[in-house]
């Protein structure tokens, strides 16, 4: 039966690295729940062993905070907000200052892949409003908004995972990784200015940005209220997943707007890929196949924080960030020091999203947005910041673990 299960696992994330290519064409979401089925049917782990092995707290968490932002985003807070800061950028190196701090920060407490939704159609139309080439604030959202996501446990999926794994409390999270969020958003911004010093430094006369219109008023002060005193909760240290819970179900119950449009928003196929995900996972561990692997993580651990970074890298960029934080879940649990090690990997594996157009769904996100547009970025172009932003901040993440 190991070995049965070793071979399930190594398909799943087989697929998972290559499953959207023409010959397969699987989604993620179908290849976990395949996976999960398969072990479950064979009887490589019980029902009980694979309910067991799905942490709710964490979806839940995630679940929480998809209403959250979604109510957010129906009221208009991110446009608004996007917007404002816009309105005073007056030259090209002032709107990519804007466009990667920005949504940065935003993406620091919320999910990145809902900044992404709403700032793109923003930044596509001041672009346009001003006659300038699109391709640099574009690439420049994706990436702030990976690189301000690792700042806090809200930020992406990723880190919520990991942080239930190395049980990190939020405030924690924070005080290691944000310096370090705030670090790269800046060396993202330099790279942007050198990289397309051309397209930034040709004058262009400004022009009014168009007022954001359908702003919800009485939503968008409930939600702004109900997002700042999740926030607090979270840094006094209350349970996250209670919490962000609890601030759904005041939003649900307030009845600003239609359950159905709220609904709408929230990223069902990434919850069920999470909890497909546990169970392959908790079946590997079963088997007890983990401990088969741990030796090979303690010798990367032992080379210090460098072999663990690039070879998150890699993993992350072949089967995504969230399917690469699970596997490693024994690799934290494990560890000498689960905390250090959850916050290495949550750094690395949201830094390395920025590697390649596939890397996160941030990316393919803000460029299928444009694509839609009429706007083609390629992976060339893509590439031509990606790769040096993402080898700078992972540097930055060696660095600043070695000396801790």
């Amino acid at each position: 039966m190991e070995r049965f299960t070793l071979a399930v696992v190594a398909v799943v994330y087989g697929l998972l690295a290559f499953g959207g290519l023409p010959p397969f064409r699987f989604d993620r979401t179908g290849i976990a729940i395949m996976g999960a089925a398969v072990l479950l049917l064979a009887g490589a782990i019980s029902f009980d062993a694979a309910a067991a092995a799905v942490d709710y707290r964490t979806i839940v968490f995630l679940f929480g905070m998809m209403i959250v932002g979604a109510n957010l985003r129906l009221a208009g807070f991110f446009r608004l907000v996007t917007a404002g800061a816009l309105k005073w950028a007056h030259s090209p190196r002032q709107l990519l200052g804007v466009t990667v701090f920005v949504p940065g920060f935003l993406a620091a407490f919320f999910i990145n892949d809902v900044v992404c939704l709403v700032c793109t159609p923003l930044i596509l139309q001041i672009t346009q409003q001003r006659r300038l080439p699109p391709v640099p604030y574009l690439v420049a959202l994706a990436t702030a908004a990976n690189i301000g996501s690792a700042a806090t446990v809200s930020g992406n999926p990723q880190n919520m995972l990991l942080a239930s794994f190395g049980q990190v409390p939020y405030s924690t999270f924070a005080f290691y990784l944000s310096p370090l969020a705030a670090a790269g958003l800046i060396v993202d911004y330099a790279i942007l200015s050198f990289l397309f010093r051309r397209e930034l430094d040709i004058p262009v006369p400004a022009s009014p940005l168009h007022p954001v219109r359908r702003v919800h008023k009485a939503l968008l002060y409930k939600s702004t209220f109900a997002a700042l005193v999740t926030v607090a909760l979270f840094f006094a240290g209350l349970p996250v997943a209670e919490v962000s819970l609890g601030a759904a179900a005041w939003l649900l119950a307030t009845r600003r707007v239609r359950p159905e449009k709220i609904y709408r928003e929230i990223d069902w196929p990434l919850l069920v890929m999470f909890a497909g995900l546990f169970v392959v996972v908790g079946a590997f561990e079963h088997a007890g196949l983990d401990r088969w692997l741990l030796p090979y993580w303690s010798t990367l651990q032992q080379w210090g924080p460098a072999a663990l970074v690039l070879a998150t890298t890699v993993l992350s960029n072949m089967v995504s960030n969230v399917p690469a934080v699970m596997v490693l879940k024994p690799v934290v649990v494990q560890s000498a020091d689960p905390m250090g090690t959850a916050l290495l990997l949550a750094a690395t594996s949201t830094f390395a999203g920025n590697l390649l157009t596939m890397g996160s769904v941030a990316n393919l996100i803000v460029l299928e947005q444009a694509r839609r547009a009429g706007v083609i970025v390629s992976l060339r172009e893509y590439a031509r910041v990606g790769i040096p932003v993402t080898v700078a901040t992972l540097l930055l993440t060696v660095a600043a673990f070695r000396s801790m």
